[in-house]
């Protein structure tokens, strides 16, 4: 890309451990954490485009995380959707086999409630017509 051309720091840019993340009340991101202070792990050298951030929201785009030191938007969801969640740090580096990591967690629950609700009654009804 041109404005990468001249880019010149290429090895310290990692973002590594764990990081702050203050979670947005009343978001999905919400619900599946039970508070608004988390802490997760990043092992990337991605970032959101914080210049994009504004045009994003107006479209749909929900900002459910920043790390507050840096403004960096940690977790992102769509208004409108069902479970549609996007996180910028490693969630499987926390999550066991005996206790899933909460997003994990509400995204299973999130399919299967969707599951049940497009399964037809069991009155008999097939779901032919």
């Amino acid at each position: 890309l041109p404005t990468q051309v001249d880019v010149e720091n290429l090895g310290g840019t990692m973002r590594l451990g764990a990081y702050r993340c203050e979670i947005k009340p009343g978001t999905l991101a919400y619900r599946a954490y039970g508070t608004t202070r988390i802490e997760e792990r990043h092992r990337h050298r991605y970032e959101f485009n914080n210049a994009y951030r504004e045009q994003l929201e107006k479209c749909g785009l929900i900002v459910s995380g920043v790390n507050p030191e840096l403004d960096l938007v940690e977790i992102v969801e769509l208004r409108d959707h069902p479970w549609f969640l996007g996180v910028q740090f490693h969630p499987e580096l926390k999550s066991r086999a005996l206790r899933a990591h909460p997003l994990f967690r509400d995204f299973v629950r999130a399919a299967l409630e969707y599951k049940r609700s497009a399964e037809p009654e069991e009155n008999g009804d097939n779901g032919l017509e």
